[in-house]
């Protein structure tokens, strides 16, 4: 094997793919500043965090359960059926912390649905959330149809339009930070943690070491109810707007944050630093070319092509590292195999 070969190899074990997500992200925040004057302004940035939030918050609890091998496709509509709740409770009056408390339940309960029907009847996760995905946002449409809730109080909306003090950091977005920290500790630190990555590694040899699968699931999807139902909260108040097609195709745009955040479509491997990077990465890409007034349609090209690529170039990059690793190893048997025959010649 030559030395640009071997060079390559070591550079390939070395350099994760948090790292490539990293340069990337410089890369993008580079190319923003050249490309447009105002991408660096504080405001920009309010705003280009502000419009990820919601996306930011659902893919949290979708890595883990993507981790396990699971997926749900559900979370968007529940941000509609939370935003859609919310509206109709406010309207008939009811106080918002009680309304508020009300939408989370809903979204745990929606969650627990789509856990049972998983782990009870042993459906695939990909059937069970695209039903449940209409279910979800009929359920929206049954509650609101085509209304629009608006006379939230200022407080609703300062708390979704507004920034931390002496910062352009947005008040939803702390949320974010917050849960993200709690899931990284979660996912990394815990036994939890270990539970989810032996599920998604080979379920059958972790139901054997003691781990209850089914509570696990379950409990994963309620998460991803009650932060989705979270997430709907939130962009209601950012746009001071219920309406049940809230959120629509938010979905695709999480899962894509997850897959290029290097959760594996297998299973059993990812982390939350690399989904927070490719988030990011996605909000950049967004807004630079929002900035640059092109269409939606072109963003939900690019979209699609980023979930493509994160599913692609992750098994493209594994799949070379086998060659080389099968490749080494075979270099090796030769050297034994023709170890024997050298030390034959030299008896001679």
């Amino acid at each position: 094997m030559s030395q640009t070969q071997t060079s390559t190899r070591r550079l390939a074990r070395r350099v994760g793919w948090e790292t490539i997500l990293a340069i990337l992200l410089v890369v993008a925040i580079v190319a923003g500043n050249f490309l447009n004057k105002d991408f660096l302004t504080t405001e920009n940035w309010a705003n280009l965090l502000a419009n990820f939030t919601e996306i930011a918050l659902m893919a949290l609890p979708l890595s883990l359960i993507v981790i396990t091998n699971e997926i749900d496709l559900s979370v968007a509509s529940i941000l509609g059926l939370s935003s859609s709740l919310l509206g109709a409770l406010w309207q008939y009056k009811m106080a918002m912390p009680l309304a508020l408390a009300t939408c989370l339940v809903v979204g745990a309960l929606c969650g627990w649905l789509n856990g049972f029907l998983i782990v009870r009847f042993r459906l695939p996760s990909l059937a069970v959330t695209i039903g449940t995905l209409a279910l979800f946002r009929g359920f929206a449409y049954i509650i609101l149809g085509d209304k629009a809730i608006a006379d939230y109080p200022p407080e609703c909306a300062d708390f979704g339009i507004g920034v931390v003090a002496n910062t352009f950091i947005p008040r939803p977005f702390v949320l974010f930070i917050v849960l993200a920290v709690v899931f990284w500790v979660l996912l990394h630190h815990t036994t939890v943690g270990r539970s989810i990555y032996a599920v998604g590694g080979n379920a059958t040899t972790a139901r054997f070491s003691g781990i209850n699968l089914n509570r696990l699931k379950i409990l994963l999807y309620v998460a991803s109810g009650v932060i989705s139902a979270l997430a709907g909260i939130v962009y209601t108040f950012r746009f001071s707007s219920s309406r049940a097609d809230n959120g629509i195709g938010f979905e695709l745009s999480a899962i894509a944050a997850v897959f290029l955040g290097g959760v594996t479509v297998q299973g059993g491997k990812g982390t939350i630093t690399g989904v927070v990077l490719s988030l990011l990465l996605i909000g950049i890409v967004n807004n630079v070319l929002t900035l640059e007034d092109v269409a939606n349609e072109i963003l939900r090209i690019v979209t699609g092509s980023l979930l493509i690529a994160s599913i692609l170039v992750p098994n493209v990059i594994a799949s070379a590292r086998e060659r080389w690793r099968v490749a080494r190893q075979l270099k090796e048997v030769e050297k034994l195999s023709a170890a024997p025959v050298a030390s034959q010649q030299h008896f001679i």
